[in-house]
């Protein structure tokens, strides 16, 4: 059970906020409920151990950053709205997550899923996690629901909606995508108001309901969907996230791709050369390894709910994989599971290694042949059984 969002207001009681705010100089904690409001602050102090002067200011730089492009929208936000009140469609249809570490085929993934009829794919990484994305968020349902709206809302949004998408940080091209954070704002408080007596499913159904609408050059809104389909990497590699998620989807799916880590570290050791996340072999290993142990772990926990697949099959395989995949989803099988593209439009992989051309790198599979030799033995010793262990869990061809 996910014991972060109880039934009565977290602070209360022997909650663990409550223990812990006791701990805190109680002018901090006080200034940040002030700020901040409760879910953001006791989400910062279950997670982070504790709320500082420091993370109140980051936090409320972020809230001023959001209600500043707020502000920006709001001159033709009754026009907009007044033409989408006659082609409004409530989401309620459940999230499969697709969850693991970096460099291990999420992102591809997410984008083969992009176009189904009976898909709603989340354009972007899935980023309501907080303090971090890769953190599922608390909700404290006796907050207003601007807050609540605040704490998931995903502000790269609005970067994006003035620039246009792009795959990462680094990408020059970049796809059309017209968003209204304002609009979304508006459905989703409307949403709630219409609901009234809302539970935290409700939250997120509201929440979803308003980004897809007020993504309005969105090619795939319309039609009977199944599944939202999303990717945040890491998301599922702490057993209390995972089993929030489950919490509030018990009819979600999480689907997590495991990559031999002969090939992942290869791709991991290149990429984001600026932070140097995975420059130390050892260290990149150990989270290689912690990640494919909560994959473990989460399978045993959730069963069929769980499904694992492997990054080479996903590269060599795609067809197969992608027609396994819809079976397990419910959804028919179409051959535009087969190209990634991003609101139906081509595009490049997500790749540390130089590419001109978008679909699938088949290169991906067969990183390992850069390695030293050494590099490959010391994987091979750190790695093999842990990397056998989850092949038994994952799908078979």
């Amino acid at each position: 059970m996910c014991v972060i969002a109880p039934a009565i207001p977290l602070g209360q009681g022997n909650s663990p906020v409550h223990i812990m705010s006791d701990r805190i100089n109680p002018l901090t904690y006080r200034l940040a409920r002030l700020v901040l409001g409760k879910s953001m602050t006791h989400s910062q102090m279950l997670v982070e151990g504790g709320v500082t002067l420091k993370k109140i200011r980051r936090s409320r730089l972020r809230l001023n950053r959001i209600r500043v492009g707020f502000r920006k929208g709001e001159s033709d936000l009754e026009r907009i709205y007044d033409s989408c009140k006659t082609d409004f469609l409530p989401v309620t249809a459940p999230v499969a997550l697709i969850s693991q570490i970096q460099r291990s085929g999420g992102t591809l993934l997410s984008r083969l899923f992009d176009g189904h009829p009976e898909i709603h794919a989340h354009p972007h990484e899935l980023k309501i996690g907080y303090p971090k994305k890769y953190i599922w968020p608390r909700l404290d349902l006796s907050e207003a629901p601007q807050r609540w709206f605040e704490l998931l809302f995903e502000d790269d949004v609005i970067e994006a909606a003035g620039k246009g998408y792009r795959k990462d940080g680094t990408s020059e091209k970049r796809f059309p995508f017209d968003f209204s954070a304002s609009l979304q704002r508006k459905l989703f408080l409307e949403r709630i108001r219409y609901i009234g007596q809302v539970t935290i499913r409700d939250v997120y159904d509201a929440y979803f309901t308003a980004y897809f609408r007020a993504w309005l050059n969105n090619i795939n809104y319309r039609g009977g969907k199944k599944y939202i389909t999303a990717f945040t990497p890491r998301l599922a590699a702490m057993d209390i996230n995972a089993s929030c998620f489950f919490d509030v989807y018990p009819d979600g799916r999480l689907i997590s791709v495991v990559r031999n880590p002969k090939n992942w570290f290869p791709s991991a050791h290149r990429h984001d050369t600026e932070k140097n996340k995975y420059a130390d072999i050892d260290a990149a290993l150990n989270q290689w390894l912690e990640n494919t142990q909560a994959i473990i772990r989460n399978r045993k926990n959730y069963g069929d709910r769980v499904c694992i697949v492997r990054f080479e099959d996903l590269i060599d395989k795609t067809g197969a994989v992608m027609e396994y995949l819809s079976g397990y989803l419910g959804i028919e099988y179409s051959d535009v599971l087969v190209t990634p593209t991003f609101n139906g439009s081509p595009i490049a992989a997500n790749t540390s290694f130089s590419v001109e051309n978008s679909g699938i790198i088949k290169d991906a599979s067969m990183r390992h042949k850069t390695l030293a030799r050494d590099e490959a033995r010391k994987i091979e010793q750190k790695t093999g059984d842990v990397y056998q262990q989850v092949l038994g869990d994952a799908v078979k061809w």
